[in-house]
């Protein structure tokens, strides 16, 4: 049986606004979001296209949803600052 991955991102959004969620599926979730069809923050017309700028691999679902949470706690400097300090997997995603 295959391992299951879950995926931590992060969106640099069209209004240069940052959203972070999970998933299992890191392509289909960012279409879904430039689609309309993703989270309620990604619906809004002026935030799209939105842009995968980072993506952390884990293997529960548990661990990528506390990373989620963590994210957002943070200010947009310490965000910024997260996102240069912490290696993302998107150069060996494809």
């Amino acid at each position: 049986m295959a391992t299951q991955n879950f995926y931590f991102y992060v969106l640099l959004c069209a209004d240069n606004t940052l959203y972070a969620g999970y998933t299992v599926d890191l392509q289909a979730r960012v279409a879904k979001h430039n689609a309309g069809l993703g989270a309620k923050y990604t619906k809004i017309t002026t935030r799209r296209p939105v842009q995968l700028i980072h993506a952390e691999q884990y293997t529960t679902k548990s661990l990528a949803m506390q990373q989620e949470y963590a994210f957002k706690q943070l200010t947009r400097r310490e965000k910024e600052q997260y996102l240069q300090t912490h290696p993302s997997i998107l150069k060996d995603y494809s």
